[in-house]
């Protein structure tokens, strides 16, 4: 809350002042605080003991900036006037400009009680309690000033600034419709106040009501308040294109005013240019923003807004170690910032270094107490450290007359933020209706992962499967070690070594073949919304044949939300030695296919489709078409409890063999187990 100074100087008239300090008496009047020092500064060199210029002195000290000087001489004032009420009146004012507000708060609290008439006491106890967040007894206080005194401007603005804190304090505590209620008290007593109506529409924003947010928006007088509140709206309504509308005119209408006047208007072009590079980040025109940023930096001068701005940048660009250096930079200069403590502790989650992303989150909390942003952060990375249990059951068929049945579970339990066991289970029972044949195999393997530095982990299982079939029963060690990493913003590496059983079907789980997969994926992503996915895998199998595989895929974004992309995907598929009788094993396969993938949330649900159709190239046959479909819908029953199915069906041939067609519906259920981590996080 903006602190106004309340403490008139027409009560120095009491001390019967002399006229050779008039002059000094109107520099404070009129704020010229500087002056005012200067002058009765030299008074005390005449007559260091008069009274009355000491307090003129330390006032004129205090408003020009230097509150440390100004309490020392109000405290020694008091030393040698220690009943005199005015002189104390000046030394708790000494309090609050030096933000000792709980020692105000006693001192005016006996100020009051001296006399309960005093409306420099009261509207000051008012304000103390106010900057200390305790608004219901401020409002009380400041509106004992104001029956004293109705007219008084002062006391009337302290009102308003209390009852914004109030609202503030209300919207943290998740009491919004109360907020509101405050608020709008708030525009009866100031109509059309900008602050207000700012912070009623953030309590619609909140409340995630934005049509009446941007009702609110649109009923301020102030043009760029308009323009700027209309942007943040359209954005939060995924209108993103209509939320840089607004900014460009609230940029062009602030720049216009910038060059009339631009010392007065340098705060105005920063504001709106501020929703300006918001809205160019959130298009993803990010040589736009920078643009904007470096011309914004040179007419206002660098300054922590510009700094979060930057930051915000790397996040959207995923140069996460440049975020944190600006976010750095922040906290130097103000180590209270709410956008550098939130800021570094997203950016050091999104870096993959999970413990400073808590303790950033903590301290916003400290900060600011209840902030349902860190709150939320805070318990997204418990979460995240939570041990968790996935099942899954599904049926497979195709129309090789194989039908299959299988159920799996998979348990992650972490252990620290760096070190997380994996428990995975499975069974599957298949059976050809045609031949009669039939297999069952088990597998069971457990697991380790260790992050070794920001988002590289090393992951790796070990386990064992057993398989009964018709002519075989075994029992075999399968398992897998990778390392996945992001080596530079917005790319993915993934090298690795899998052992597995050859399983599709009964005649295969006879066979006994296990495969030796060598395997690099790797992903390009672009702040342009194209990305590139390639992997390629070599196998050795133990029936002494080998297979390689190149599949690549170039795509485009389209939109963010929900997420819609598209491109073409093109594979080749290649064995050393053909053994069509037991499965698909080509000298030759190509296959390319555009494919279109839809994903995004509403409410409780999550969803996801994929669709995809092309041509297949089988050695040197003529092409024929393929297509796959994939669907996944789940939802939330709660916070920690989901539940979801899923259908696919493909003809590819690279599954087992030309002419194939398969589809597999599941149910999946996802548990987490515990609020949070087991270990202290």
């Amino acid at each position: 809350m903006r602190l106004v100074s309340f403490l008139v100087i027409a009560f120095i008239a009491s001390f019967g002042f002399s006229q050779d300090m008039k002059t000094g008496f109107q520099f404070l009047e009129q704020g010229n605080y500087i002056k005012a020092r200067d002058f009765f500064e030299e008074v005390l060199q005449e007559y260091p003991d008069n009274k009355t210029a000491r307090l003129c002195y330390g006032r004129a000290l205090g408003l020009s900036g230097k509150t440390v000087e100004a309490k020392s001489l109000f405290i020694e004032l008091q030393k040698d006037y220690p009943t005199d009420f005015e002189v104390a009146l000046n030394y708790a004012e000494s309090l609050l400009w030096n933000k000792d507000f709980t020692e105000a708060e006693s001192v005016y609290e006996d100020l009051v009680r001296q006399d309960s008439t005093s409306f420099p006491a009261i509207l000051g106890y008012a304000n103390t309690l106010s900057n200390l967040k305790k608004y219901d007894n401020a409002l009380i206080y400041v509106n004992n000033a104001l029956d004293l005194q109705p007219e008084n401007q002062n006391a009337a603005i302290s009102k308003k600034y209390m009852q914004l804190g109030k609202a503030s304090q209300q919207i943290t505590n998740e009491q919004v419709d109360d907020a509101i209620i405050t608020l709008e008290s708030n525009l009866k007593l100031f109509p059309k106040d900008a602050d207000t109506q700012n912070a009623l529409a953030n309590a619609y924003i909140a409340q995630k009501n934005y049509d009446q947010a941007a009702t609110t928006y649109g009923l301020m007088a102030d043009s760029l308040s308009l323009l700027t509140g209309q942007s943040l709206v359209a954005h939060l309504l995924k209108k993103d294109k209509l939320a840089l509308q607004y900014a460009v005119e609230g940029s062009a209408f602030a720049k216009a005013k910038f060059q009339q006047d631009s010392v007065q208007h340098k705060e105005t072009l920063l504001a709106a240019n501020e929703r300006y590079i918001q809205a160019l980040i959130w298009n993803n025109k990010y040589p736009e923003a920078r643009e904007v940023i470096a011309t914004t930096e040179a007419a206002c001068g660098v300054s922590n807004r510009l700094d979060a701005l930057k930051a915000t940048l790397g996040m959207y660009t995923g140069t996460f170690a440049k975020s944190i250096s600006y976010y750095r930079a922040i906290l130097e200069k103000d180590s209270t910032s709410f956008d550098g403590n939130l800021g570094i502790a997203n950016a050091y989650r999104a870096q993959g270094n999970l413990d400073l992303a808590r303790d950033y989150a903590l301290k916003t909390l400290d900060f600011y107490p209840n902030q349902p942003d860190a709150r939320a952060l805070l318990a997204a990375l418990k979460n995240g450290l939570a041990p968790v249990v996935n099942t899954v059951g599904s049926y497979t068929s195709d129309n090789g007359n194989n039908e299959a049945y299988a159920a799996g579970i998979n348990a992650v339990i972490p252990f620290s933020d760096r070190f997380r066991s994996v428990f995975n289970y499975s069974y599957r029972t298949t059976e050809n209706t045609g031949n009669g044949s039939m297999a069952y195999n088990t597998n069971a393997s457990v697991g380790a992962h260790y992050r070794v530095h920001n988002n590289t982990w090393v992951e790796s299982t070990l386990g064992f499967v057993k398989a009964n079939a018709d002519q075989n029963d075994y029992t075999d060690v399968n398992g897998s070690v990778f390392v996945k990493s992001r080596p530079w913003a917005l790319q993915y590496l993934e090298v690795g070594y899998s052992r597995e059983l050859q399983n599709f079907n009964a005649d295969l789980i006879d066979e006994k073949i296990f495969m030796n997969n060598y395997s690099l994926n790797y992903n390009m992503g672009t702040n342009i919304n194209l990305g590139w996915y390639t992997g390629l895998m070599h196998t050795q199998q133990t029936d002494s044949n080998s297979r390689n595989l190149l599949f690549t895929s170039l795509y485009y974004t389209f939109t963010k939300s929900p997420a819609l992309k598209g491109g073409v995907n093109y594979q080749y598929l290649s064995y050393k030695d053909q053994v069509p009788t037991l499965y698909f094993s080509p000298s030759k396969y190509q296959a390319v296919e555009v494919f279109a993938d839809l994903s995004g949330t509403n409410g409780n649900w999550t969803y996801s489709a994929n669709a995809a159709g092309g041509y297949q190239f089988i050695e040197d046959q003529k092409a024929t078409t393929l297509y796959r479909l994939e669907g996944n819908l789940s939802y939330a029953i709660s916070e920690r409890f989901q539940a979801g199915a899923y259908g696919k069906y493909s003809n590819t041939a690279s599954a087992t063999a030309a002419g194939f067609e398969f589809m597999e519906l599941g149910v999946k259920l996802r548990w987490q187990i515990l609020e949070g981590p087991l270990f202290q996080f």
